[in-house]
């Protein structure tokens, strides 16, 4: 979503870090062309105007004039804005632990914990209460209740119903010609009876904001009294979203507000206004159509993703999700030792894949995004999948001794994959340059010289947060199409 507000600038920025001394006339042309680009990327004409005038004052000042650096104390000026401007509180440092804590909702009431999802039809509304409820369960263990009051919109109590189904939460039962009052009341004896934690209503949309619909809703808040009351809205439509939001602010009250669409290519002006024109946060972000596509909104670690510094935590915790720590750990106890064969090839790819799309987790690593942009290439997904389907089209045999593919081995495995003897042969030639490489590593004195090499871990370099041990990597780099 941010891709071209990061390009422009990254290209203001970087003309600053350059030079060696700045001076007022650098200072007030850079923040012109910053100007044009949080214009271009949608961004309230008041929070731009906001926005510069903070960084102006703080960049011409005595103490960037004196720095060492003065190009890069400029960044961390707009860095630190950017954070205040998304709701945050500049050099904070970033809490792992605090994300996977009830899913962005605070949970200090007595159970079971109401929750009012509301939005207009189409924002994604009825997916996202899905995630949070999944959210909730998988990752806070708590006992989660979802109840539909879309009466309106044909078959919605039944996706939120085949919804529950696929991430295993429990929703209420559909009676026919009830009305929304009545469901939300019934929701309300069935969370308090069946000692559930946490109670999600999902309210019904419109194609626009109408009195009716306000109504509905004031009506349901007053009678279920809901702790929290969620926002949805699509960052695809721009500054429509924080017109939407400070409509349900105004007449409704909301206590936090989730983007859905945020992996789209929206210009990314609507994050940047909601906080600064509602009042109201950002909580929660989806970043995928996947139960599991829900991210906790850190203004610190989007703000290091508009400026292109990567964003390290966020990768951290989606190995720890998504990555099987016992595999992982027989994996790395066999680099250890110096060995590895196709098993661990295969193994090492899914692991790969199961952390979502590549394009973006490269993202998240500082640097890495500038550095594929400069390449002018694209990440081929399916390049996984071939890898994969070759290496399954081995017997054991093979996989555990590659040594023995010879050219009548190698044709079976191509037909049977689907592919070509050339693909074969890359595949091989990858996995003997990786096998090389964990002899060498296992001569030099295993995994661990090789991290103390890097200050204790990548990317950190010098201390830092680094990564984990076992944080999986793309066999042979990452597939890059030409």
């Amino acid at each position: 979503m941010f891709d071209a507000l990061t390009d422009k600038l990254g290209s203001v920025l970087n003309k600053l870090t350059r030079r060696g001394a700045l001076t007022e006339a650098d200072v007030a042309a850079a923040m012109r062309e910053v100007r044009v680009a949080l214009l271009e990327a949608d961004v309230a004409l008041p929070v731009v105007k906001d926005f510069i005038a903070k960084v102006s004052e703080q960049a011409v000042g005595e103490a960037v004039v004196k720095s060492v650096s003065p190009g890069q104390m400029v960044v961390k000026i707009v860095h630190d804005a950017l954070v205040e401007t998304l709701g945050g509180v500049a050099g904070a440092a970033p809490d792992i632990k605090a994300s996977f804590d009830t899913a962005g909702i605070s949970l200090n009431a007595p159970a079971p914990v109401a929750v009012l999802m509301v939005g207009l039809q189409g924002s994604g509304k009825t997916t996202t209460t899905a995630k949070i409820a999944h959210r909730l369960q998988s990752k806070d263990k708590k006992r989660v209740l979802m109840v539909s009051l879309d009466t309106y919109r044909p078959a919605a109590q039944d996706q939120l119903a085949i919804l529950g189904k696929q991430v295993n939460v429990v929703t209420l039962p559909i009676v026919a010609g009830q009305q929304p009052l009545e469901i939300a009341k019934r929701g309300l004896a069935e969370a308090r009876t069946g000692v559930f934690d946490v109670v999600l209503f999902d309210t019904a949309g419109r194609l626009t904001i109408d009195d009716a619909m306000m109504a509905e809703v004031t009506g349901v808040r007053d009678l279920i009294k809901p702790h929290e009351t969620l926002l949805v809205t699509d960052a695809m439509i721009g500054q429509d979203a924080v017109v939407t939001a400070q409509s349900f602010n105004e007449k409704v009250g909301i206590t936090g507000i989730v983007l859905t669409r945020v992996d789209g290519d929206a210009r990314g002006g609507a994050a940047l206004s909601m906080r600064a024109i509602t009042g109201r946060p950002i909580k929660l972000i989806g970043v995928g159509e996947k139960v599991d596509a829900l991210d906790v909104f850190d203004p610190s670690r989007i703000a290091g993703r508009i400026l292109g510094m990567g964003d390290v935590v966020s990768l951290v915790e989606k190995a720890v999700a998504n990555v099987d720590q016992e595999k992982a750990e027989k994996l790395a106890a066999r680099m250890a030792e110096g060995k590895f064969d196709l098993n661990d090839m295969l193994t090492q790819l899914q692991q790969i894949q199961r952390m979502g799309d590549m394009k973006g987790l490269l993202g998240l690593i500082p640097g890495v995004g500038q550095a594929m942009k400069q390449m002018k290439g694209d990440i081929d997904p399916k390049q996984f999948k071939r890898l994969e389907a070759i290496i399954q089209s081995m017997t054991p045999k093979e996989r555990r001794v590659p040594d023995i593919i010879k050219a009548s081995r190698k044709q079976r495995i191509a037909t049977g994959a689907g592919t070509s003897v050339a693909e074969v042969n890359k595949l091989l030639k990858q996995h003997q340059q990786m096998e090389t490489v964990m002899k060498r590593m296992k001569k030099m004195g295993g995994i661990g010289a090789l991290a103390s090499m890097f200050g204790g871990g990548m990317p950190g370099m010098g201390g830092g947060p680094g990564l984990p041990p076992n944080l999986p990597r793309p066999p042979g780099g990452f597939p890059f199409k030409r």
